[in-house]
């Protein structure tokens, strides 16, 4: 029986930013691309997978689309592709729509298939030809309405008054920072940052802007006395049509989150809506820890096979620069909202994944620790010593796994459908002397049935757990308490 987990791509991938749509029958995903162990976002070029709408388990890759170096803008290759969105336009060809590591522009590229290569197309920019600067180009999204008319939404809004300008730095100072984030950081110095989320119609050639771009939803410091306090815009613009509704979906500036806001027009009149989802579950059902790893976020909405899912990423490896993408199943309900979904492990499965047999300890969808940090850290965004997911290669072979897990330790895997569970085996290496409790809860109470366990092995070894004898739906904990350190490459659940 064939199943898709979370995340849906292989572990191998990572395609954060990941915006969907549909075309022709199947699911493509456009986003950016980050590579394992990165030491900034986005160091790939661009590619896309895509699967049938009714089966979402098979996804294929369909290469590079896109090259950093086929805008002319970046054609030293230094700069970073960011996230992007792609539109069918009037003409029925398929546009892309991107920027560059801060860099103030929108590019656009054209293809003939959703599935690429795109061709560099051109710039957005005024009537006069001058390119498009103001209110910081960033995370573009587009959407060609029914009536053929295309809007163009962007912004990149920091949500604090002494984060809306960029600090100037001596040529002493910035001959001090790393090499390779200078120029970066040179073109934030002289860059103003957005307050809002903002929008403009775009002319039929898809380049041309026919307005000049305004304000749509309001940023973090606009926010006072409006459905949007507390939940402001801060980034990851993302535009869907749901009927005769117009949904805005975006990161927040608590980032973390993925909110919506609601209009019956395509630029204007938007109404904050709530959160869709938070890759670290906060705010669900009043939660004020993160579950996970807590990162920036950015996705999108997509219906197929009647069914609407959000989809988001995640982050692995310690560090903001190695996100991989995730999905869960949402629901639009006859009032148009749409409630927060907690983040899975059998995300776009169809339901929990079967309760026997071998599963990467990496698609776990809980996963705290004592070293879990409870808020996203941007001042130090690689944390080498946590509990984190992680990777190895042998002989070519690439191995995915939880590292530096501890006593105090959970790990979290959601949902699984049960027979009747006889065991758990680990697949382990490192030295640990403790005990692994195994519970259905996040507390290790429910249904809980713990095992001694010592390891002391630099290769990889089983571990037999006990386990409680369960039937039905269930998610599934692993609760250590003990001494040292252990790395967790495969869950079998007997």
């Amino acid at each position: 029986m064939k199943q898709v987990y979370n995340p849906y791509l292989p572990l191998t991938e990572f395609v954060p930013d990941g915006e969907p749509h549909l075309f022709d029958g199947r699911v493509y995903i456009y986003g950016s691309h980050d590579v394992p162990g990165g030491v900034k976002y986005c160091e790939g070029h661009y590619v896309t997978w895509s699967a049938p709408e009714n089966d979402l388990t098979d996804w294929q890759y369909e290469g590079v689309i896109y090259r950093r170096d086929q805008d002319p803008s970046n054609a030293d290759d230094k700069m970073q592709l960011w996230a992007p969105d792609v539109t069918r336009g009037p003409d029925g060809r398929y546009y892309i729509y991107y920027c560059f590591s801060f860099y103030p522009e929108i590019g656009v590229a054209v293809s003939d298939s959703p599935a690429g290569p795109f061709e560099f197309y051109g710039h957005i920019h005024y009537p006069d030809g001058k390119v498009l600067r103001e209110f910081m180009p960033f995370d573009p999204a587009v959407l060609t309405d029914d009536d053929g008319r295309v809007y163009l939404y962007y912004g990149f809004a920091p949500a604090a008054e002494k984060e809306m300008k960029f600090p100037k730095l001596s040529k002493e100072e910035l001959e001090k920072a790393p090499e390779a984030s200078r120029a970066t950081i040179e073109r934030l110095m002289n860059t103003e940052f957005g307050e809002n989320g903002m929008v403009a119609e775009l002319e039929p050639d898809m380049l041309t802007l026919k307005e000049t771009p305004r304000p749509l939803i309001p940023g973090g410091h606009h926010t006072e006395g409006t459905g949007f306090e507390g939940h402001g815009f801060f980034e990851a613009s993302s535009i869907r049509k749901v009927g005769d509704k117009y949904y805005f979906v975006y990161s927040s500036h608590k980032s973390h989150e993925l909110c919506y806001a609601t209009s019956d027009r395509p630029d204007r009149g938007f109404v904050y809506g709530g959160t869709i989802v938070s890759n670290g579950d906060i705010g669900l059902d009043g939660r004020t820890q993160p579950v996970n790893t807590l990162g920036n976020n950015h996705g999108g909405m997509v219906q197929a096979n009647g069914e609407w899912y959000i989809f988001y990423h995640r982050q692995t490896n310690g560090t903001e620069y190695s996100r991989q993408g995730c999905a869960e199943k949402i629901e639009i309900r006859p009032d148009g909202s749409i409630a927060q979904v907690e983040i899975t492990s059998c995300g776009l499965n169809g339901g929990p994944l079967c309760g026997k047999g071998e599963y990467p300890a990496a698609i776990a969808c809980h996963l705290t620790s004592p070293t879990t940090t409870s808020s996203i850290n941007y001042n130090n965004p690689v944390m080498k010593t946590q509990t984190r997911i992680t990777e190895e290669t042998d002989n070519g072979e690439h191995i995915p796994f939880v590292t530096a897990v501890a006593g105090g330790t959970v790990l979290g895997y959601k949902y699984f459908r049960f027979e009747q569970l006889s065991g758990v085996t680990l697949t382990v290496r490192g030295s640990f002397n403790g005990t692994v409790t195994v519970s259905t809860d996040i507390e290790g109470s429910a249904s809980a049935v713990s095992t001694a366990v010592s390891v002391n092995s630099a290769a990889w070894t089983k571990v037999q757990l006990n386990a409680p004898a369960l039937t039905g739906d269930y998610p599934l904990y692993l609760h250590f308490s003990g001494e040292g350190n252990l790395d967790i490459q495969t869950i079998t659940l007997g």
